[in-house]
């Protein structure tokens, strides 16, 4: 097993570095992020293995805060006539009196980047391009490491990644990487670690073994998030509520339906959030519009019918024959003479008995609440959305997520998937009504079809 290779992230204070650390790392935890410079005083490591071999190893550093007064002092140390090479000058700094007070941050950056393989000099691209960071980067220079420059935060509107790029080329740094630590690219690592590579060319099996794990590990989230995903759409479409027809009493079954179905979806977020490795309260979600329930003899759709023995065609007198089946299922003088047709219908006793309760509830005047299809669409669509915004996001953004208006044109206009229609004749299919019931028959297969629809549709 060879040993890691050690990467020193350094770079001048506050142009986040931790940031960095904690999107390369999935760590939202990792170091202290602040907008007060020299947050970071001390050097930090964070391992990155594959199967448990380490294969990398990241050195969060302090930030350089006085390059100019720094790089002077480097110079003097020459003895007349006297030419150092780069790393013997920082040994000697190292070793005198200055490393353990006037530049004794500087001095623990420098003694970590000539004790890794590379560096990776991280720029807050928003800004100009000052005479301190070319003295600084003269100074990591003198490491005789090879060094990658990463422009940081290139996806706010007023970065400057060309001024960076050009003046880089001039000191001789023409390979670096756009990285926005807050909203990283979806390639983002893999350029980082390809240019990586090219530079340590003995290191590049390796990086491409971390990368490829990276890659399995990014589709096993994706199909562990649709599958979420689908979980909540089936249980909010099967889920089916007898309740009494009286105003009051609808009232008050849609109103305790409208915040069961909000917490159900806030344990969709919190599992996503979880899923991702971001800490709760990340997302803000606003309440679900449920203004109406969805009413109608869903009892009698197509899957219902299918499982009570009547088979519906194509043809008139198929369905005219089916429309009578159901008129006597509703309209006859008792629940036994209701089970008797049905029976004849070709259903057994056993789906009778399973749905026994619905057909109580007809001949009885009660009524079925059931979720919309709006709210169907809507439930999907913030889901959606919040996958979306999980995937482009780092572990170093601190701004919530905030899920509103959400657009996708298949889910807001086009059909809802057929398994969601087939969901509501399964009413014990959703856990909002079930909790504690077994693994309904067909509910599985229902989720990992609905999975699969929602997977294809993420890219």
């Amino acid at each position: 097993m060879s040993a890691p290779l050690k990467l020193a992230v350094v770079g001048h204070t506050n142009v986040g570095k931790t940031s960095l650390l904690r999107t390369l790392t999935r760590d939202a935890g990792f170091g202290e992020v602040s907008h007060r410079p020299g947050t970071t005083r001390h050097v930090e490591g964070a391992r990155l293995s594959v199967d448990g071999e380490p294969l990398l190893v990241l050195y969060d550093t302090p930030g350089l805060e006085d390059a100019i007064a720094l790089r002077d002092y480097l110079d003097g140390l020459n003895a007349p006539g006297e030419r150092l090479e780069g790393p013997t000058r920082l040994q000697r700094l190292l070793a005198g009196p200055e490393a353990r007070g006037r530049f004794e941050q500087e001095a623990r950056v420098l003694r970590q980047l000539l004790d890794s393989d590379a560096g990776l000099y991280v720029v807050d691209a928003r800004e100009p391009v000052l005479a301190k960071y070319r003295d600084e980067l003269a100074i990591l220079a003198d490491a005789g490491k090879p060094l990658l420059p990463v422009l940081n935060f290139v996806a706010q509107p007023d970065q400057r990644s060309e001024e960076w790029r050009e003046a880089l080329a001039r000191l001789g740094l023409h390979a670096l990487v756009r990285f926005d630590s807050v909203a990283p690219p979806q390639d983002g690592e893999q350029r980082l670690y390809a240019s990586l590579a090219l530079l340590l060319e003995a290191a590049a099996a390796r990086l491409q073994r971390l990368l490829d794990e990276h890659a399995r590990q990014r589709q096993q989230r994706r199909q562990a998030a649709s599958r979420l995903i689908a979980e909540l759409l089936v249980d909010a479409a099967a889920c089916r509520r007898l309740v009494d027809s009286a105003p009051a009493a609808l009232e008050q079954a849609l109103s305790q339906l409208r915040a069961d179905l909000r917490q159900r979806e806030q344990r969709c977020v919190e599992a996503l959030l979880a899923l991702y490795a971001f800490e709760p309260g990340t997302a803000e979600t606003a309440a679900l519009p449920l203004s109406e329930g969805r009413w109608g003899d869903d009892l009698f759709n197509p899957h219902t019918l299918r499982q009570l023995g009547v088979q519906l065609g194509g043809g008139m007198a198929a369905g005219a024959a089916a429309g009578l089946g159901i008129d006597l299922l509703v309209g006859g003088l008792t629940l036994g003479a209701a089970a008797a047709l049905g029976a004849v219908a070709g259903g057994t006793w056993q789906t009778l008995r399973n749905y026994g309760e619905r057909l109580r509830g007809k001949l009885t005047g009660q009524r079925e609440l059931t979720v919309d299809d709006a709210i169907l669409r809507l439930l999907a669509l913030r889901q959606r959305q919040l996958l979306a915004a999980l995937e482009g996001r780092g572990h170093a953004a601190q701004a919530p997520i905030r899920l509103q208006d959400p657009q996708a044109p298949q889910w807001r206009d086009g059909p809802l998937p057929a398994v969601l229609e087939q969901a509501r004749a399964h009413p014990r299919w959703s856990r909002l009504e079930h909790p504690g019931n077994p693994v309904a028959a067909g509910r599985a297969q229902a989720i990992e079809t609905l999975s699969e629809t929602l997977l294809a549709g993420l890219d």
